[in-house]
């Protein structure tokens, strides 16, 4: 590309960092990095009253945690919060009014909501009405002239060009259009406590960092052309606009939304249930985004060299827990243990489970998790009293050959010496238990595994007989042969 290649992530600091808003981030960074352009983090603080006081440090750590890194911020440049900006916004504000393009509006909100019930019941559409409509010189002189006098403040609305088409080439929708007359008239550029409005400030924002491409949800084009209007107000050149599609939930099939108790919408979640960055970095590059071919396992490197915005998505994106779960599970199988295990310590710690056999227990489990602190759940076998059968086990025990394998079983246990009770001599314990019995394959195997675990299925059965421990095991062997006698 000519040009350099400058995006922008701009969030609000009104919470946590939710998945959309990490997608927006995600791809505005793959772009960047794509092309060897400049990633840059803004903060839009105006909406004073949703604002949080730990909302930006929120935003900026769960963007790390991702592996999102930004070439210009607030932490490195001045001015990049738009509560820092108020004079420059200000600035261009007077240049709209004084070339007559804005106009300061006195109309009140108890003014507002009555017209606008009044077109509601006349069955017209909402719109702003100039109040100066039809209003001489000395009327309108009059009327500002009362309004301040009764102590009302102004807010500053934008000239609307009623007549004006409002068009630009989508990166992701094509060609898209908006009439100056469906806009809902003369619009707020500032509002009464002397703060920008967003789609004023956001131009004035992106104008000055020299911001060439804005990558953003769809939600936000109706925005588009307002903001065409404020670009053409002050005689400047658009970006090129691109806008995501919805993410929708998979099981639904509607917009994702934070009434999904199932779906763990906030990056913090992940983080503190313990997926590993590259797994929620990976599943999310996808939403909305494909790099053909059958692979959906990538590394961020290859994310970034892969990336191509011909391929963004015109289909809303389907938000699948259980790929992202399969996804991470992918991820942990394949990480390093020592990593992992790190991982785990506190979980275990906290469930009071860090004991000299938690490597072994990480080591047995790593290859089932979906997120590490699945590890408290899974270890409940080794710590819990023992588990209710499933029916199906339940049926299984009542085989006959079953009390056959227990009491061969159980006999071997008692006779190995402590300092022999390791994994790798319990598993020829049971083969010779086949080969006294004659009893082999899932007959050996399943009735040994659902009298010690009480599960039919699980890791490696020697590990978890070694991990329940000599005394254990055989405790259990004696309580499911007085059940099944």
């Amino acid at each position: 590309m000519a040009n350099k290649i400058r995006v922008r992530y701009a969030p609000s600091p009104t919470g946590l960092l939710h998945i959309g808003n990490a997608r927006t981030a995600l791809f505005n960074y793959l772009y960047a990095r794509h092309y060897g352009g400049d990633f840059i983090i803004r903060i839009e603080d105006t909406d004073r009253k949703r604002h949080v006081e730990d909302g930006e440090r929120s935003q900026l750590e769960n963007l790390r945690w991702l592996g999102i890194d930004w070439d210009e911020s607030p932490e490195t440049h001045e001015n990049y919060r738009q509560s820092e900006r108020l004079e420059l916004y200000q600035k261009y504000i007077n240049q709209l009014l004084e070339q007559g393009k804005a106009y300061k509006s006195y109309v009140t909100e108890e003014e507002l909501a009555t017209e606008r019930e009044r077109q509601e019941a006349a069955g017209e559409t909402p719109r702003y009405i100039n109040e100066f409509l039809g209003m001489s010189e000395e009327e309108k002189t009059a009327y500002i002239a009362e309004r301040e006098a009764a102590g009302i403040v102004p807010t500053v609305r934008l000239a609307v060009n009623e007549s004006g088409i409002y068009k630009w080439h989508d990166m992701v929708k094509g060609d898209i259009e908006f009439e100056g007359s469906n806009i809902g008239g003369d619009w707020v550029i500032q509002k009464k406590d002397g703060y920008p409005t967003y789609n004023f400030a956001v131009v004035v924002d992106d104008h000055l960092m020299e911001i060439s491409h804005v990558i953003r949800g769809d939600d936000h084009i109706a925005n588009t052309p307002k903001q065409l209007m404020v670009y053409e107000a002050l005689g400047w050149q658009p970006p090129e606009f691109g806008h995501m599609t919805l993410i929708i939930n998979s099981e639904t099939g509607k917009k994702l939304s934070k009434r999904d108790t199932d779906t763990l919408q906030f990056i913090e979640d992940y983080r503190q249930k313990g997926y590993l960055p590259d797994a929620v970095f990976n599943f999310i590059a996808l939403l909305g985004w494909n790099p053909g071919g059958e692979n959906e396992i990538f590394s961020h490197d290859e994310l970034i060299e892969l990336f191509d915005e011909k391929r963004l998505s015109k289909s809303p994106a389907a938000f699948d827990q259980k790929k992202l779960d399969w996804m991470s599970n992918e991820y942990i199988k394949h990480a390093d243990f020592a990593i992992v295990f790190a991982m785990a310590k506190p979980y275990l710690q906290a469930a009071g489970r860090l004991t000299d056999k938690a490597e072994k227990m990480v080591e047995l489990y790593q290859p089932q998790m979906k997120s590490i602190d699945e590890i408290v759940p899974l270890t409940d076998l080794f710590f819990e009293d023992f588990p209710e059968l499933t029916d199906q086990a339940k049926e299984f025990m009542t085989g006959d050959t079953v009390p056959t394998v227990l009491e061969a079983f159980k006999a071997k246990l008692e006779a190995m010496p402590d300092e022999d009770f390791q994994s790798e001599n319990i598993f020829p314990q049971i083969k010779a238990v086949q080969k006294e019995t004659g009893i082999k394959g899932k007959n050996l195997f399943m009735p040994i595994r659902i009298a010690v675990s009480g599960e039919m299925h699980g890791p490696e059965l020697p590990d978890t007989i070694y991990l329940l421990g000599k005394e254990k095991s055989i405790e259990h062997l004696t309580s499911m042969l007085e059940k099944i006698k």
